[in-house]
């Protein structure tokens, strides 16, 4: 039985997925004692073909397209390691990832899941940043704190940085099918709840933002659009009644889902209108969220910001917004200070890409 399974999710990911198994087949981590699993949710493009060179170093299985959620659920009786790490198909790992994972699962043996710093890239520009947690350590679920800290550093438990020990994540599934993007954020959830965490400081993936991401896109892609906001209200509705089903508080069950709500009522308003107290209240909220500590000059911007949404039509304020954003307006306000995040994450530049894809196939 191999110590470790690797799961890859790819769904046309024709462009990457030699470079996220080559980075797997390249871990200084025994080959002998790791399985490679590679999910592919019924890609249209050359994906197949260039996975049928890595044979027979990989357990290919192909599925029809249904999403990340269905992708999961129809690998998961295929897993026989202890530990489960995911990696999405567009994806890299550094080296050491898999056995600094397996040192922390042994040096915390009561934790279920373990998560780790990122750097994210740009696949245009090669330029990125690096994001580390400011207070690494363990958590879970069972207090107002537990859950504050799983909100603030959900995004060190994502695809291609969680790893779960496999009795835990049996727990966790079946995800919800509906979820076809952002099924590893239920999946993490239920799985902390269960297991708790232990976050590592070490960025040991990378992940690449590029103009096909199911989740984060760039473009005002209607179609994208509602597919993200419906899977945003099918996670606020199945993650609130799971948790609370296994005995997580209502309070720590607000907390985590808070941030998803507000998300997917912004969408919502963006999209189909709404009346303006509706804008006031999602963005008021999205501002208690987001900050820790806002200096005089941001909080009168903000409440400029906050008084237009209630005598703007709600698709009105979020064109707005977009386009504020777009020709980078906020670099004129930025005398007034800028805020410190609620999430305690430390972010530095990053520039490069300091390795390319091997020849592992």
């Amino acid at each position: 039985m191999p110590a470790v399974s690797v799961v890859i999710d790819t769904y046309n990911h024709a462009s990457f997925i030699e470079e996220a198994i080559v980075s797997v087949l390249e871990q200084d981590f025994p080959a002998a004692d790791m399985e490679i699993l590679v999910v592919d949710d019924g890609s249209t493009d050359a994906t197949p073909q260039i996975l049928q060179k890595f044979a027979p170093r990989i357990r290919y299985f192909s599925k029809t397209n249904g999403g990340q959620a269905s992708a999961f659920n129809f690998i998961a009786p295929q897993i026989h390691g202890n530990i489960v790490a995911f990696l999405d198909g567009d994806d890299w790992w550094e080296k050491n990832k898999v056995s600094s994972v397996v040192q922390a699962f042994e040096a915390h043996p009561s934790i279920g899941v373990v998560g780790h710093g990122i750097i994210q890239v740009d696949s245009k520009t090669g330029k990125g940043s690096v994001l580390t947690p400011e207070h690494p350590g363990t958590f879970d679920l069972s207090s107002i704190e537990g859950a504050q800290t799983f909100r603030n550093y959900m995004c060190f438990l994502g695809t291609s940085r969680v790893s779960i020990r496999r009795e835990i994540l049996m727990q966790a599934l079946p995800i919800p099918e509906e979820l076809v993007i952002e099924a590893d954020e239920f999946m993490s959830a239920l799985s902390v709840a269960y297991g708790g965490a232990l976050l590592l400081v070490a960025p040991l993936t990378y992940y690449r933002l590029h103009d096909q991401n199911l989740y984060q896109f760039r473009d005002k892609d209607e179609r994208r659009m509602r597919r993200k906001h419906q899977v945003l209200a099918c996670l606020v509705k199945e993650l609130s009644v799971r948790l609370r089903s296994i005995g997580i508080g209502d309070n720590a069950v607000e907390i985590i889902i808070a941030p998803v709500r507000i998300a997917a009522t912004r969408m919502k308003l963006a999209m189909e209108g709404g009346w303006p107290w509706e804008t006031y209240r999602t963005e008021k909220g999205d501002l208690n969220l987001a900050y820790r500590d806002t200096g005089f000059g941001y909080r009168a911007y903000k409440h400029l910001s906050l008084l237009a949404t209630l005598f703007l039509p709600p698709r009105v304020f979020y064109r707005m917004r977009d386009w504020y954003s777009e020709n980078n307006l906020r670099r004129f306000r930025q005398w007034l200070g800028d805020p410190i995040p609620a999430a305690p994450v430390d972010e530095k530049p990053f520039n490069s890409v300091p390795r390319t894809p091997g020849s592992a196939a």
